[in-house]
């Protein structure tokens, strides 16, 4: 029979100290990422002659990009866990990833092409090594059957947020203001904080996430270490990749918020509040709805499963994930009802309350799923793989973010491209003066107000869309100017538009429309002798009532999609428990077990 033995482990608020150290770095790691993240799409959507130029790529390619990179962060976990279950142990991994982590965000604030993706690369890889190591590390100041491992990971997803909130408004408000550098800067000294942080706590975190390969070991732990697994770890390991599937499903549609979601808001949500410092929220600000919203329901929800297991009802972790999933998925049909909302009027926008509901429920599915099977996965996989598997478990996420950026992707539409035709003279009427932000010959940011063409800046008019006699026609919105003659498309661009206008029946009584966007080329825009010269203006547009329809689509398909995927889990739930083979029908309340050595794996019989 097993004897208590003596708890050597200080404690805080009733768990290992270790995991408020793991806290607060992974919360400032958090804060560089997640406010990176909020204004990437931005930043790389942003016009590239813009006053703080970004690199001026068009939404679909920006999307692109965004779902490459966010996967390629998480896939780094393969290597990052590999490298620490074979070379340094996850405290040392996770130590190099913190490094790398802050000359990536640093490298970032560097406003040069070259920087940018310097930059991106070496958070890949930081993150890669930090990622799934410190998460692992959790896991490893509970022993086996603890049931305050789930609340142990609940606490450390709300530093997770608490950090994602804080970097979502601060860092969407500093580059609103200062601009996008200033932003990616301010995300750097959230990973340096972290980083300090995280090395003054070494102390609680003895004997977590120590190497225990080399030569150093004993022949019964490297006996260990090659011992095959047994037929239960092996059904183990299966039931663990069917939840990485959920969990490439799951992150493939949440994770919408960064991309699609970002400049939906940007663009199709009425963000003004008329404050007299703040005339309109920054779309980037609202990425903070997630985090708040965690941090606000995190011990609620982690609580409320406690509560509902211990009155003998279903509550694993698959159970969990699958609820979590529904949930989820219903949170798009706030969005559906945006973007019938923003298609009900020519140009119109969605009010707010809509991105509010959505992110609701997004987190609450999310806290019934993501902190769940960070937990799941510490318990089933077996030890000598535990890092690599919660590294496959971050590249299904990765797979997830790949998965969220081409369901984004599908939502843009490509823009027809022309070129400007007018002379600055001949299109001076079609536009009006404005208040916008140039670079004076001191390279410093001041406020003009002129005609956009004179500062080489993008300006754009409103347009019907139609065919008539076999031709298509542009007239000014809510006016009677010909647009015609101002510019032309590219190629077989002008075919296409007449095949999709002539589909639809669309008639100068019944026309489509279009914002179309005038930009300077953005190598001319370096000749700062012809500013002004109006020439060199590309032109891009969408149809709005095209756009607004494939919105609506995507939307309703990630709904339906989701909330099905989810009832068909639970359908198979029972078969997949059975794989677990109980390993959480063993989970009892460690707190009530008097002497009860949480550091300690061993009990001595």
């Amino acid at each position: 029979m097993a004897t208590a033995v003596k708890r050597e482990r200080k404690e805080l608020f009733g768990h290992p100290v270790g995991l408020f150290i793991l806290f607060f770095t992974e919360m400032w790691e958090r804060f560089s990422y997640y406010g990176m993240r909020g204004i990437l799409t931005l930043y790389i959507a942003a016009s590239a002659t813009a006053a703080d130029p970004g690199l001026g790529w068009n939404n679909k390619d920006a999307i692109w990009l965004y779902g490459w990179y966010t996967m390629l962060v998480y896939v780094a976990s393969i290597p990052g866990g590999w490298v620490a279950d074979k070379l340094l142990g996850q405290k040392k991994t996770v130590l190099w990833g913190g490094i790398l982590l802050c000359l990536g965000h640093g490298i970032l604030a560097i406003p040069q092409d070259w920087a940018f993706f310097t930059g991106l690369i070496l958070i890949i890889l930081g993150v890669g090594g930090l990622k799934p190591n410190i998460s692992t590390m959790v896991g490893g100041l509970y022993k086996e059957g603890d049931i305050r491992r789930d609340s142990g990971f609940t606490i450390f997803y709300i530093g997770i947020n608490v950090g994602a909130f804080l970097a979502s408004i601060s860092v969407g408000l500093v580059a609103y203001y200062y601009g996008w550098h200033y932003g990616f800067g301010l995300a750097g000294i959230g990973m340096l904080l972290g980083q300090v942080v995280y090395i003054w706590g070494q102390k609680f975190l003895t004997g977590v996430g120590e190497f225990s390969g080399g030569d150093n070991v004993s022949a019964e732990e490297k006996a260990a270490a090659n011992k095959p697994l047994t037929k239960i770890e092996k059904d183990r390991v299966v039931v663990l990749l069917i939840s990485f599937l959920m969990v490439v499903v799951f992150w493939g549609a949440f994770e919408q918020a960064g991309g699609l979601m970002n400049l939906y808001t940007d663009s199709k949500i009425d963000r003004h509040i008329g404050l007299s410092w703040l005339e309109e929220i920054p779309a980037a600000v609202f990425q903070s709805l997630n985090a708040a919203y965690i941090i606000i329901f995190g011990t609620i929800i982690g609580g409320f499963w406690v509560w509902w297991k211990k009155r003998g009802r279903e509550s694993s972790s698959l159970f969990k994930m699958s609820v979590g999933t529904v949930i989820m998925g219903l949170g798009y049909i706030f969005m559906v009802f945006a973007a019938k909302e923003a298609g009900a009027e020519t140009f119109g926008k969605a009010t707010m309350i809509w991105i509010f509901l959505a992110y609701l429920f997004h987190t609450l599915g999310e806290l019934s799923t993501s902190p769940v099977a960070l937990s799941f996965i510490t318990k089933l996989a077996p030890l000598k793989y535990a890092s690599i598997m919660m590294g496959v478990f971050f590249a299904a996420t990765g797979f997830g973010n790949k998965l969220a950026g081409s369901i984004g992707e599908s939502a843009q539409l490509d823009p027809y491209k022309g070129e400007m035709l007018y002379s600055k003279e001949q299109v001076l009427p079609f536009m009006e003066k404005d208040t916008m932000k140039v670079k004076n010959n001191n390279n410093k940011v001041i406020k003009v107000y002129d005609f956009p063409i004179n500062e080489d800046k993008n300006f754009e008019i409103k347009s019907d869309v139609y065919l008539k006699d076999g031709t298509v026609q542009y007239k000014e919105y809510e006016g009677t100017r010909d647009l015609n003659p101002i510019f032309e498309l590219n190629g077989k661009r002008e075919n296409e538009l007449m095949e999709t206008l002539a589909s639809e029946n669309v008639t100068e009584e019944n026309p489509y429309h279009a914002r179309i966007t005038f930009e300077k080329d953005p190598d001319a825009a370096q000749q700062i002798e012809n500013k002004g010269d109006g020439q060199s203006y590309n032109v891009t547009f969408v149809l709005e009532e095209e756009q607004n329809e494939q919105e609506y689509q995507t939307f309703l398909w990630l709904t339906i999609f989701t909330v099905s995927f989810g009832f068909l889990l639970l359908l198979f739930l029972k078969k997949l428990k059975k794989l677990t083979h109980g390993t959480e029908d063993k989970e009892v309340d460690m707190l009530e077990q008097e002497g009860y050595d949480i550091a300690n794996p061993d009990i001595e019989d």
